[in-house]
């Protein structure tokens, strides 16, 4: 099974999807932020404008009044701009902090709710990549990219205003080198696009080798291969500094080609200015406002230069970010779908078939099988012959590409999500704690639970005595996975956690196969009371544990081969005995119906 992956979005489409999405619902704020920024610019025009007066009624030919009225002017117009920056500047960051809030809850919110073959087809490290990397690139191009933009824009066109106010022919031909540095940035924007680009999927790749080499750190430290993973990692990060290196040479290169540009014609302007004032066509006070207004805009040239990258940047995050988001997951509820009816729990398999992928060969195939209230029932068989996927086919973590899958007569296809897994409880091998305390993690399925029944549940599961022997008891935290627990210690807050649920269905899988005699003597037991009184569909290797199985199911290369009890499949001589006799099982004490492996 495959998400469905959307069509690429064109750049049109993406500016328009986050101004709808993220700026829209702040729209308030956002176009404060536009009309500070806008103030700025037309403040920063004036106080070039004012440069001429200034020069010529200071200095040059000094007029009554203006002694005060122009320093006083130039005063207010500083102030002034300077609280436009301000308030720009807090509203700006309000907004583009709440973007990149938001961005991450939608990217977190997508992938917890994904499927689980897109969740295995990518490594979590890309997702985290994404979830702290992307959003942050967003928010300079949607917030403080398109506002200075804005900002630096006008001011340009401010400049070239007063340019032409003190010479139009000058001017014009400034003008027409404008497309001249418009060729320059774009030039500039494709190289830095591709460096952004490359920069992302670096990025993952770093995150995924370094997640990869922490996750696996007890291994790499057996093996030896801390070196081997320092190299790896020193390779990831050189490839992703060259993409860094090639975006900031291309930053760095296209302010200064901008900036040359702009020097070169402020020496034509000043050769042009001199002869112009030699002819008496051009004041000092106009002379220097004119210079003033040219580096005006070439300063405001060279941030739009630098703002390019922002851009590329940013519509490369978005363009990862809306392909993430949109893909659609194929295990979805059905529009016409309804909660689960109340029932025994009884679990059918109609002739079940199921591929990973579209194109992948079958995993299971013509599977049939069943499990009442009060039944256990066993898969066994080879590694790799599809026990698991039937597993999770139950509370459609998967749904199958044939047959049906039904519990009380309703195929699950037909039944609301929330209402399928609040009745199914699910034990692994390697059960999954979360960093936080026993009791949150017992609670987890119901945290709304009292005291009292995340304690009956830890005493049902056997976990009671070693919890209250722990300084913090119930409140201690249990580490990253639960890794300041036992393997037993584990099981058992799982189980825990399984009895405050207290659902109809309980799936095992492989659930005592890590533990040692002590441990496993103690899970089993736990594991007896909870299988009580419900439906219990269990995987199990070491055949010992399902001696006592009111049915069990021999699954081989995605089908059911052999069905029967222990000594009827024993007295067939077929797979399972075969199984049987390799494990000495007529040796092994009689576990009866204790799950597995």
């Amino acid at each position: 099974m495959s998400e469905r992956a959307p069509p690429e979005l064109s750049g049109r489409d993406l500016v328009a999807r986050v101004a709808r999405q993220y700026l829209r619902p702040r729209w308030p704020q956002w176009a404060l932020a536009l009309v500070a920024g806008i103030a700025a610019a037309w403040f920063t025009t004036e106080l070039v404008q004012i440069l001429e007066p200034a020069t010529n009624d200071l200095i040059g030919r000094p007029k009554p009044g203006t002694l005060l009225a122009i320093p006083l002017t130039i005063a207010a117009l500083a102030v002034a701009r300077a609280i436009a920056q301000v308030v720009q500047a807090t509203f700006v960051n309000r907004i583009g902090n709440a973007v990149v809030g938001d961005i991450q809850v939608q990217l977190f919110g997508k992938l917890v709710r994904a499927d689980l073959a897109h969740l295995r087809s990518q490594h979590s490290g890309a997702y985290l990549s994404s979830v702290l990397y992307d959003a942050g690139l967003i928010r300079e191009a949607a917030t403080s990219g398109v506002i200075n933009y804005t900002q630096h824009g006008l001011i340009v066109i401010g400049a070239i205003t007063v340019m032409i106010s003190n010479d139009k022919l000058l001017s014009i031909v400034l003008v027409l080198a404008a497309p001249i540095a418009t060729w320059i940035m774009r030039r500039f924007a494709k190289r830095t696009t591709k460096a952004a680009k490359g920069a992302m999927t670096e990025t993952s790749a770093l995150s995924t080798a370094i997640m990869e080499s922490l996750d696996g750190v007890r291994v790499v430290k057996l093996e030896n291969r801390e070196a081997y993973e320092e190299a790896r990692v020193a390779e990831v990060v050189r490839r992703r500094q060259a993409h860094l290196t090639k975006g900031a040479n291309a930053r760095a290169r296209a302010a200064p080609a901008t900036e040359l540009l702009m020097t070169l014609i402020m020496a034509i302007v000043i050769g042009y200015a001199g002869w112009r004032a030699r002819q008496g066509g051009m004041t000092v006070g106009a002379f220097v406002a004119f210079i003033a207004a040219l580096g005006v805009a070439s300063q405001s040239l060279r941030q739009l230069a630098n703002l390019q990258t922002v851009f590329a940047e940013g519509m490369s995050a978005a363009r990862r970010l809306f392909a993430a988001l949109d893909v659609e997951p194929e295990v979805r509820e059905r529009p016409s779908a309804l909660p689960l009816a109340g029932g025994e729990g009884t679990i059918r398999f109609d002739r079940v078939g199921f591929a990973y992928g579209a194109d992948g060969p079958p995993t299971l195939s013509g599977v049939s099988l069943e499990a009442r209230r009060g039944e256990t029932v066993a898969l066994v068989g080879p590694s790799g012959g599809g026990k698991t996927t039937i597993l999770n086919l139950i509370p459609r973590f998967y749904d199958v590409t044939e047959g049906q899958v039904m519990i009380d007569g309703q195929d699950v296809r037909d039944v609301t999500l929330a209402s399928l897994r609040d009745r199914v409880a699910l034990v692994t091998q390697e059960p999954f704690l979360f960093d936080d305390t026993i009791r949150a993690n017992i609670a987890y399925a119901r945290p709304q639970a009292s005291e009292a029944e995340v304690e009956a549940a830890a005493r049902a599961a056997a976990a009671h005595d070693f919890i209250t022997a722990l300084p913090e008891g119930y409140g201690a935290s249990v580490g990253e996975a639960g890794a300041r627990l036992s393997g037993g210690q584990r099981q058992r807050i799982a189980i825990a956690r399984a009895f405050l649920k207290d659902a109809p269905i309980l799936l095992l899988d492989e659930a005592t196969s890590a533990l040692d005699t002590e441990s496993e003597a103690q899970v089993q037991a736990a594991l007896k009371r909870l299988m009580a009184g419900r439906t219990t569909i269990l995987i199990a290797h070491r055949l010992s544990t399902v001696r006592g199985a009111d049915r069990i199911y021999v699954v081989d290369a995605g089908r059911i081969v052999e069905t029967g009890d222990h000594a009827g499949l024993v007295r067939q001589g077929g797979l399972y005995a075969r199984l049987a006799q390799s494990q000495d099982l007529e040796a092994s004490p009689n576990l009866h119906a204790g799950p597995a492996t």
